[in-house]
């Protein structure tokens, strides 16, 4: 029994969702809009300001769409009315991001500065040259984009140095020691 699944969603104020007989699904919200082809097993439907999702059969297929087809509607309408945002830092002596229009350039102790431009519908911003934050209304873009970032300089395990998520504790490990 999914319990995810089960809950109903509620459609806010301001946001049109539209659905078809296919299970296409768009969300129109003040921040965007946002598409999705979700399962065609999933039966879902719109009433009185509220989406419930329910499945077909009990088989174990079902059973694990049920609560995966619900999240993927309730981050479409979170995204449309709040939006999304991952937070980056940098640590490492002269390791610094910069903005510079839609491009963030990153010195990140390589011979030659990293350049990358922002993608569709995600926006950074850097309010500190060691912290990076990436906006958007897609949450799976903006998870994305914060680890294609993150991956350029993954912080290490001996001094810490690179870049990490907010929070992210980094299990460090002792150097060697000379005898």
């Amino acid at each position: 029994m999914s319990r995810i699944g089960l809950k109903p969603i509620e459609i806010p104020e301001g946001v049109e969702v539209k659905l078809d007989d296919k299970n296409y699904m768009v969300v129109k919200g003040p921040k965007g809009t946002l598409e999705q082809q979700l399962e065609k097993d999933m039966n879902i439907e719109i009433k009185d300001n509220e989406i419930t999702v329910s499945r077909p059969t009990e088989n174990k297929r079902h059973k694990s769409l049920h609560g995966l087809t619900r999240t993927l509607i309730d981050n479409m309408i979170i995204g449309v009315t709040k939006g999304y945002e991952k937070k980056l830092e940098i640590q490492g002596v002269g390791y610094r991001a910069q903005k510079q229009g839609k491009k963030l350039n990153l010195n990140l102790g390589f011979s030659h500065p990293v350049e990358m431009e922002d993608p569709e519908g995600i926006e950074t911003e850097v309010p500190a040259n060691t912290k990076i934050i990436v906006k958007g209304i897609d949450k799976q873009k903006v998870g994305n984009y914060a680890a294609v970032i993150r991956e350029l300089r993954k912080p290490e395990p001996y001094k810490g140095k690179g870049i990490r998520y907010e929070g992210e504790r980094v299990r460090r490990k002792e150097g060697k020691t000379a005898k």
